[in-house]
């Protein structure tokens, strides 16, 4: 599957925002404390993850021999 940049965050967004409601929803702590603790914790550690698994995936592509370097 080829992920542009548009894909990539709208899949990003996606997941953060089903896990907010889902723990919104479930009442496990308070709405307010999921909204100014839970989420930006979800945003910054997505975006390393995100980070690492862009590079691994360059890191791959380019061992693999097939080149496919933009």
């Amino acid at each position: 599957m080829k992920l542009d940049t548009l894909k990539a965050a709208a899949a990003f967004v996606a997941v953060v925002a089903l896990g907010t409601a889902a723990m919104i929803a479930a009442s496990m702590m308070a709405t307010e404390t999921v909204l100014t603790r839970v989420l930006p914790s979800m945003v910054v550690y997505g975006a390393i993850m995100f980070l690492i698994g862009m590079f691994h995936g360059e890191y791959r592509e380019s061992e693999s021999g097939l080149g496919l370097s933009l």
